[in-house]
């Protein structure tokens, strides 16, 4: 029988989201200040080049630094509500 989840609950899941998303909009705001300096750095070290190192640096650093905090905020919204105990754990002896 698997154990209860605080994500089950639609009040404390609903808490819980909004908190997520919150986060991931200051992560959006950091990566986007990260994105414009990085960019900025590049211009004065390299001057007008290809359009082409602008578009793939903003690209990936973007993507990575928001697929990073996606990725984190949802092993620490698993791991805070409870989620990740109320598996079943058929490799546990002390299940039941």
């Amino acid at each position: 029988m698997p154990r209860f989840s605080n994500l089950d609950d639609p009040d404390y899941a609903r808490f819980a989201w909004a908190r997520y998303w919150r986060v991931m909009g200051w992560m959006a705001a950091a990566t986007s200040l990260a994105v414009v300096s990085i960019l900025g750095v590049l211009f004065l070290l390299h001057g007008t080049v290809s359009i082409h190192l602008y578009i793939a640096a903003a690209l990936g650093i973007g993507f990575t630094m928001l697929l990073t905090a996606a990725l984190m905020g949802l092993v620490f919204l698993s791991s805070g509500t409870g989620h990740d105990e109320s598996i079943d754990d058929a490799l546990d002896p002390d299940a039941p």
